[in-house]
């Protein structure tokens, strides 16, 4: 918070660019950007974003993540999850992405933003799915609540006896 607060943005390129990601050690960010003409992900140094520049997916790509340990990198291409894995040392190097899974998922929005994420142990992602009905029901008829239970176990040993 010392010295010159000028602000400045850390991109400024003539394509467009967005979803950016910092990777767990914070000296790398992941972000999506279209200068080869379709969205490609791709990774700089942070802060210093001009001392490189690394494209990590091959045929389309967006919504980048990091995994909690900082040695893959997911993002999505379609319907596809695609991790690749990637080397920090000495230099950024991305390995070659794999399809992870297959699904219907709600795509990334430019709007609501980046709509899924990792579990802090990397072993599964939270990732949103349109509602399935049998006969679209008109929009009054949609449910639109959604319950969230935290910590649980308190909960229940307040309304449950425990003998």
């Amino acid at each position: 918070m010392e010295g010159d607060r000028k602000l400045r943005p850390l991109l400024e390129q003539k394509h467009d660019e967005g979803q950016p990601r910092i990777s767990p050690d914070g000296r790398w960010m992941a972000y999506v950007s279209d200068e080869s003409g379709q969205d490609e992900v791709y990774v700089r140094p942070f802060p210093e974003v001009d001392k490189g520049r690394w494209q990590v997916s091959i045929n389309g790509g967006n919504s980048p993540l990091w995994s909690p340990d900082g040695r893959e990198l997911f993002y999505r291409v379609g319907d596809s999850v695609m991790a690749t894995g990637v080397q920090m040392e000495p230099t950024f190097k991305p390995g070659n992405p794999v399809v992870l899974f297959q699904g219907k998922y709600v795509p990334q929005s430019p709007i609501i933003g980046i709509l899924w994420d990792i579990s802090p142990d990397g072993k599964r992602f939270l990732m949103m799915k349109e509602a399935v009905y049998a006969e679209k029901p008109a929009a009054a008829e949609v449910p639109r609540k959604i319950s969230i239970v935290l910590n649980m176990f308190e909960e229940l040993k307040q309304r449950v006896a425990v003998k």
